[in-house]
Parts: C-alpha cells; sequence; structure tokens
C-alpha cells in the first residue's frame, strides 16, 4: 500500500529553521512528482513547492520562495522540506502528497497524501 510519513515538525521561534521528511513506500518513489502542501486552521489548503521524479527542477509558492528548499532523495525514498527564516504566517499542518507524473501541470493531481505534520511559530 501507498503510505507516506511526514515527520520534524515542531515548534519553533520566528526566525528559525525546521526540516520537514516525508517517508514514501508502497510505491516506486523514483518515478513520481512529490509536492508539499500546508493548511493553517481555519484556511484552505495551500500549495508549497513541488519537485520532479529525478529531482532538477523545482517550484515555489511566492509565499515562501527563498525561504524554503524542496529537495529529495530517491535512494531513501524521503522528500525533504527545509524551511529557513520562518514567519509568524508559516504555522500550519504540512502534508507531503504523491502526483500521478513524474513531472506536474497546472492544476497539480495528487493521487496520495500523508497525514500531515504540526509546525508551529511562536516566540
Amino acid at each position: 500500500e501507498v503510505q507516506l510519513v511526514e515527520s520534524g515538525g515542531g515548534l519553533v521561534q520566528p526566525g528559525g529553521s525546521l526540516r520537514l521528511s516525508c517517508a514514501a513506500s508502497g510505491f516506486s518513489f523514483s518515478m513520481y512528482a512529490m509536492t508539499w502542501v500546508r493548511q493553517a486552521p481555519g484556511k484552505g489548503r495551500e500549495w508549497v513547492s513541488v519537485i520532479n521524479s529525478v529531482g532538477g527542477s523545482t517550484s515555489y509558492a511566492d509565499s515562501v520562495k527563498g525561504r524554503f528548499t524542496i529537495s529529495r532523495d530517491n535512494a531513501k525514498h524521503t522528500l525533504y522540506l527545509q524551511m529557513n527564516s520562518l514567519k509568524p504566517e508559516d504555522p500550519a499542518v504540512y502534508y507531503c502528497a504523491k502526483l500521478r507524473r513524474s513531472s506536474w501541470t497546472v492544476p497539480l493531481s495528487h493521487d496520495y497524501w500523508g497525514q500531515g505534520t504540526q509546525v508551529t511559530v511562536s516566540s
């Protein structure tokens, strides 16, 4: 079965850094593009970043561009999101999600989601 398990969330002060991980199993990880999506309380889902299957192409939401970095280690079947210079508007549950193809088009088409990991930014 397809499984996506996020980890690395927690409490961090504004301006701090955090690295999220998503352990994938149950499918050929290296064949699919992956994304990070977040959802704050009372708000809808917000796409954060996407990476193609090889890892050579990435894209970011304007709200995180220059601060967050998406990456992947296909040998370890793991997706990462390095979050630097965290802001008060960044707290949310962060989800990793699998796309249906090796690259992406707009709109994104997700077929599997993890359970999410909570990121809290507070002083």
